[in-house]
């Protein structure tokens, strides 16, 4: 322990006045910003026909005028909602935190700006699922939206919201999730996309600003690499971090999910050009990279200093005793704004994939429909972070291996072979893969393939499905 930083505290009594009116601040910008964004959709609309179909596409996509600036606010904001869960795999493992969930995702990222982008603008598509109609056929688009839904989810990011809610009020984990789900609910019905966007911009400014405040305040306090070294597991500098290349490369094959992420194909199909989208992803890339070591560092330095801390809890608790009155209100703001921005872009997803891309067709496009979307995402989110006991890591990777073992290469496959894969063979892939996985996590595994992930086995199915519908239908051909 140094400077009498403790590993478990009561966080009001760290709080100032002006940190709670400066955190309260926060809270009524991100607010106001909601209520601007509703504003000028209301006025969009007025100019246009003013027809359902307009106000859903506004509601969805923003009308397809998503400039560069808002574009990389957005995007950068919602990817970093699970913060706890981060800063708990940097506070348990170091560096390896930043080649898991960082550098392997820069990788994503670049193939989507330079590979992928150009080939999705011409098909003027409004969701992942529809696009995947358009390429593949009805019954793949189906299957997408399935696979969609619960890959948006945002379950990692009520359990996030709720360990935040805990940490300052206390009380039971799953009664500050159903809470705070509510509020997140409430205005994601309201405002749209819109309001997804503006609250984000807002939040973008404070989150990145609050995770680099606490790693200068470290660094100045401790000293640099020095002080880690002398005081964490050298397995804290392996960039496995002590656990085996196997492992570490299934995240690489999670990351790269991204390619099928409907976030990221939410915000490109907004974009107002195919250029601004192409550098929106590559300036977010740089801001990523920032922002992953300003957390991976500042959790490690929670670890060096308060070790016996709870690991879900130790980067907030640390934050709050090395920060000066004022600054702790603005960073805790920009922890809630991690959160929220990531939380209510995968609630209002999800409610689109059920509004939009799973709905019957008499229901589709309704926005009344859509609302009621959203609220059954918030209970299934709640429900199922039950479920998984608040373990935010268990989440992401479960979550995560079936969307990049049964979706991603038949996707991939189609952008590299466009009009070969049929809608039945990206059908019949994509089962066998979820099938597979789902039986490899599940069974007791031979010794020989023990350590096995079930992402490499769906992978593997997949391709094989891609491959052995392909013969099945030459020999029939033939």
């Amino acid at each position: 322990m140094y400077q009498n930083i403790m590993p478990k505290i009561d966080f009001w009594n760290f709080l100032s006045p002006l940190d709670i009116t400066i955190f309260c601040l926060v809270l009524v910008i991100t607010a106001a910003s909601v209520i601007y964004g509703q504003v000028l959709k209301n006025k969009a609309l007025s100019k246009e026909s003013n027809d359902e179909e307009q106000s859903f596409l506004d509601l969805l996509i923003l009308g397809r005028q998503l400039t560069m600036p808002m574009f990389v606010a957005t995007l950068v904001a919602t990817w970093y909602g699970g913060i706890f869960g981060v800063t708990e795999i940097a506070f348990n493992y170091g560096v390896y935190n930043f080649v898991t969930q960082g550098a392997f995702w820069y990788i994503a990222y670049i193939i989507f700006a330079f590979f992928i982008i150009h080939k999705i603008t011409p098909y003027k598509a409004v969701t992942l699922p529809d696009l995947v109609e358009k390429m593949f056929g009805p019954k793949s688009a189906k299957l997408t939206g399935i696979f969609n839904f619960f890959n948006v989810l945002p379950v990692a990011y009520t359990i996030s919201l709720g360990l935040f809610l805990q940490l300052l009020f206390g009380g039971e984990l799953v009664t500050n999730i159903a809470l705070g789900t509510t509020f997140v609910v409430l205005y994601s019905m309201w405002g749209g996309f819109r309001a997804v966007v503006f609250s984000d911009i807002i939040q973008f400014f404070v989150m990145v600003t609050g995770v680099f405040l606490i790693l200068a305040f470290s660094v100045s306090t401790f000293g640099g690499l020095g002080f880690l070294k002398e005081n964490l597991p050298e397995a804290h500098f392996s960039l496995t971090g002590g656990q085996s290349w196997s492992t570490t490369f299934v995240w690489g094959f999670i990351a790269l999910s991204t390619l099928v992420d409907p976030n990221f194909y939410q915000r490109c199909f907004a974009a107002v050009s195919e250029k601004a989208a192409k550098r929106g992803i590559l300036v977010s890339t740089f801001i990523w990279f920032c922002f992953d070591i300003c957390t991976t560092f500042g959790a490690m330095y929670a670890r060096a200093v308060i070790p016996t801390a709870e690991s879900q809890h130790a980067y907030m608790t640390y934050a709050i005793q090395i920060l000066p009155d004022g600054l702790k209100g603005f960073v805790l703001a920009g922890i809630l704004a991690t959160i929220l921005s990531t939380m209510d872009s995968y609630l209002f997803l999800a409610g689109t994939t059920l509004s939009y891309d799973l709905a019957p067709k008499r229901f589709k496009g309704k926005v009344k429909f859509h609302h009621l979307g959203i609220i059954i995402v918030g209970i299934i989110s709640v429900i199922v972070s039950i479920i998984f006991k608040g373990d935010i890591k268990t989440v992401w990777k479960t979550l995560g291996s079936f969307s990049a073992s049964c979706l991603l290469l038949p996707v991939i496959y189609g952008y590299i072979f466009p009009k070969k894969i049929k809608d039945n063979q990206f059908v019949f892939a994509c089962l066998l893969g979820v099938i597979t996985t789902a039986i490899w996590r599940n069974i007791e595994r031979p010794a020989p393939f023990k350590n096995v992930d079930e992402l490499y086995v769906g992978i593997i199915t997949t391709s094989l499905g891609l491959a052995f519908y392909h013969l099945l239908n030459r020999k029939k051909e033939a």
